[in-house]
């Protein structure tokens, strides 16, 4: 089974992070796993695509996301990857979901800054949005936060833990899968047999990224992992197809 390729922040390297402009270029371009895009609590409790939930880094705006009305945060600009303002205002997470064909997968990986209670609350929302919506089933929760995908499975939804270190896999393992999360999202550059296999036997789900580099990929294909997430997904398909590590 080919390993499926994930537009990290709806396909950051065709436009602003989770803007429309990434998204519909990323699923124009050509066949795609899915998308990926993180999301922010507003104060009204609204869900906005957004890297950062500290809004200059991302915005024209100044602030929190959390203080900020939803009127207040669509009503800013996406900055681009130079720091520029430009002409697209963030996603409504309710848009992105309608724009994204109900066939392909969605990971939503939940952003609250040094806050395990707003990761909770960005986790309550979501399952709100989710709750109305029929394509449900195809939505992946993400989180750094081991809170927020606690609050997920709480909430029936498939939760995916992002980790950065390997310590203690087989700890690791067996509370994802006690915890009942769909699996965990490693960095690419932690990859190696004994995490993969701890978590792998414990019946986990092993994702990857963000990996834009075919060098970097192919490394990460011998662990067989379920996704890759990359910035620029058609680019390295293709780099990969030539490589012969995708079918073209």
């Amino acid at each position: 089974m080919e390993t499926p390729l994930i537009g990290h922040r709806c396909g950051r390297a065709y436009g602003p992070d989770s803007s429309r402009q990434a998204l519909r270029a990323a699923l124009a371009g050509g066949p795609l796993g899915g998308v990926e895009t993180d999301v922010v609590l507003t104060r009204d409790g609204v869900l906005a695509c957004l890297h950062d939930p500290y809004l200059p880094l991302a915005t024209t705006l100044i602030g929190w996301a959390h203080e900020r009305s939803a009127a207040e945060l669509f009503a800013g600009r996406l900055l681009d990857r130079e720091g520029r303002a430009s002409v697209e205002h963030p996603l409504l997470l309710d848009e992105m979901l309608d724009l994204v064909p109900p066939a392909l997968t969605v990971q939503v990986d939940v952003k609250a800054h040094a806050d395990a209670a707003l990761a909770r609350r960005t986790v309550n929302a979501l399952a709100a949005v989710l709750a109305r919506r029929p394509d449900a089933g195809r939505v992946e929760v993400l989180s750094f936060h081991a809170a927020a995908v606690e609050q997920a499975v709480s909430h029936g939804l498939a939760g995916r833990l992002i980790i950065w270190a390997d310590y203690a896999p087989a700890a690791l393992a067996l509370w994802a899968a006690d915890l009942g999360l769909r699996g965990v999202c490693v960095e690419h550059f932690l990859l190696g047999e004994p995490l993969v296999a701890a978590l792998r036997d414990a019946g986990l789900s092993v994702t990857t990224g963000t990996i834009n580099d075919a060098a970097l990929a192919e490394r990460a294909l011998a662990h067989a992992p379920d996704a890759i997430t990359t910035d620029r997904p058609h680019e390295l398909a293709a780099e990969l197809v030539e490589r012969r590590l995708l079918a073209a």
